[in-house]
């Protein structure tokens, strides 16, 4: 990842089984509220331990207001 240039980062995360399901579809609901935005990478992340489960995609992103 050290050669993707990025200024901003957006975690998206979730524990609960529905909230994993609907997971990607609010990321997509939010990178369509913000199309100025240019995505420079996703990446997925995921954690567990004997009771939970954890998924977590985090976009990371170049916004031309801060550049």
């Amino acid at each position: 990842m050290k050669d993707i240039q990025y200024n901003g980062v957006k975690v998206f995360s979730a524990s609960k089984a529905e909230e994993r399901e609907s997971l990607g579809e609010r990321v997509t609901h939010w990178l369509g509220l913000h199309p100025e935005l240019e995505v420079r990478a996703i990446r997925t992340m995921q954690s567990s331990d004997k009771a939970f489960h954890c998924i977590s995609i985090i976009v990371l992103f170049s916004d031309p207001q801060f550049t």
